[in-house]
């Protein structure tokens, strides 16, 4: 007799599907069988049975210049919970003169009594910890204590690491068997073309497109492979937006070199003109910014032919007054979308025929627990976590605020209606969300060390 069974659902994994019961016991998946028997007992009679969704790129709570991003641990890992997300790695950012393995311990800290799912941790290098020797010294002790990859830029003041910078950082990465994330843009050119832009008075919310070309983002991806394959170390690329982007990771692929890349939802279903370039286009702003109705077809094509691999969201919200500036240089950057993914992706992506359920299953979940280093996540099998989520493919759901447990208070989906939401979320074994509705409590969620 197991601890939990559900049955009658179809399970669906990254290699295929199956219509079969499974079992838990504890925290973990004990068997998947017909007439398993449980103490407890769901009924997943015409819903898929799939894996807990994985986030790898999301930002809570994040302070930026004298703000903090309006979802904090807990509200933030709800509404992933309610979408039926049940892992997100977020960021560790070392303060000029702070040791890594110090700004590690703090920020496990303040999420660990806040978070519903479980979470991992990215480690940024910025522009300080690289110029010194000694800090990448560090790099092999927070690959020990579980924070296994490194955020690194080729943008923003402060963050930006030039050639030199990202090969001694990329290597120091590589040597202690850890890997990297990165933002790749061109960033001092970048920030000319900000500053001639203002100068002749063009402060609309779509310069910051105008002024970020996507050429400009495929020429840093191109340095950065190249960097990453002289240092050893694999390579991911954030939040890739552009048709330019995917061209060179697909080159890079053939050459050999070692790199992945994730889009994001507002690269597949929201365009430059459109959104920044509309009412409010302020809300729409995020680096790299949004691109053309093209370039969101070149992304699900990617996606389904398995040149781009995970989709994360990048989610990092803010409120409307926050997002409201006369100057788009100055508008903090990013939107939500953390709780909408794994819908968005099934309606528009499996409903619509561009993706099946396996690859949806593999680019929201499974693909970014192996890439990432999540052991035990991903897959439905026996010995991995039991998190897992039973996905109504019939049920409707329209995006507003009012139906999201995201705390912006807008989304950039309001108005889109899909077919396809979670029912029930299971977390380690503990149902945390049950017909749509948070049962969970804050505090769940454990600190993954990846390896």
């Amino acid at each position: 007799m197991y601890d939990l069974v559900i049955r009658n659902g179809l399970i669906i994994g990254a290699d295929g599907k199956i219509a079969a019961d499974l079992a838990i016991d504890g925290e973990r998946i004990a068997a998947i069988g017909t007439r398993l028997e449980g103490r407890r007992v769901l009924d997943a009679g015409g819903c898929y049975v799939i894996p807990g969704g994985i986030d790898p790129h999301v930002h809570l709570q994040m302070p930026l210049a004298g703000l903090v991003s309006s979802d904090s641990f807990t509200s933030g890992t709800v509404a992933a919970a309610c979408g039926g997300t049940t892992t997100i790695i977020d960021f560790v950012e070392p303060q000029p003169g702070q040791f890594m393995l110090e700004a590690l311990a703090w920020r496990r800290a303040e999420a660990a009594e806040q978070v519903a799912i479980d979470f991992g941790l990215h480690m940024t290098i910025p522009t300080w910890h690289a110029a010194e020797a000694d800090r990448l010294d560090e790099v092999a002790a927070v690959v020990e204590a579980g924070c296994l990859s490194f955020k690194m830029y080729q943008a923003y003041a402060g963050m930006i690491l030039d050639d030199v910078s990202l090969l001694r950082a990329l290597t120091a990465v590589g040597q202690a068997g850890g890997r990297t994330v990165l933002h790749s843009e061109t960033g001092p050119v970048l920030d000319m073309l900000r500053e001639e832009a203002r100068a002749e008075g063009h402060l609309e919310p779509i310069w910051h497109a105008y002024t970020r070309p996507a050429q400009l983002e495929a020429s840093a991806v191109h340095r950065a492979a190249e960097l990453a394959d002289l240092a050893g170390c694999p390579l991911y690329i954030f939040h890739v937006g552009c048709r330019e982007s995917v061209e060179e990771i697909i080159k890079a692929r053939h050459r050999g070199i070692d790199i992945w890349g994730e889009t994001c939802p507002q690269y597949l279903l929201l365009n430059a003109e459109e959104h920044l370039g509309g009412l409010n286009g302020e809300l729409y702003v995020c680096a790299p910014p949004l691109r053309s109705i093209d370039d969101n077809q070149a992304m699900w094509l990617a996606l389904a032919q398995n040149d781009l691999h995970v989709v994360s969201t990048d989610h990092c919200p803010w409120t409307k007054e926050e997002k409201r500036r006369d100057d788009f240089t100055s508008i903090p950057g990013g939107v939500p979308s953390i709780e909408a993914r794994l819908s968005l992706i099934h309606h528009m992506g499996v409903n619509a025929g561009l993706l099946t359920l396996e690859r949806w299953v593999q680019v929201c979940s499974t693909n970014a627990a192996r890439w990432m280093g999540l052991k035990g996540k991903g897959r439905l099998a026996p010995g991995c976590d039991a998190d897992i989520v039973i996905f109504d493919p019939a049920r409707v759901k329209y995006i507003a605020p009012d139906t999201l447990h995201e705390a912006a208070g807008w989304t950039p989906y309001e108005g889109m209606e899909v077919t396809g939401w979670p029912r029930t979320v299971l977390s380690r074994g503990a149902v945390i969300v049950e017909d749509e509705q948070y049962t969970g409590r804050p505090g769940h969620g454990r600190f993954v060390e990846r390896s």
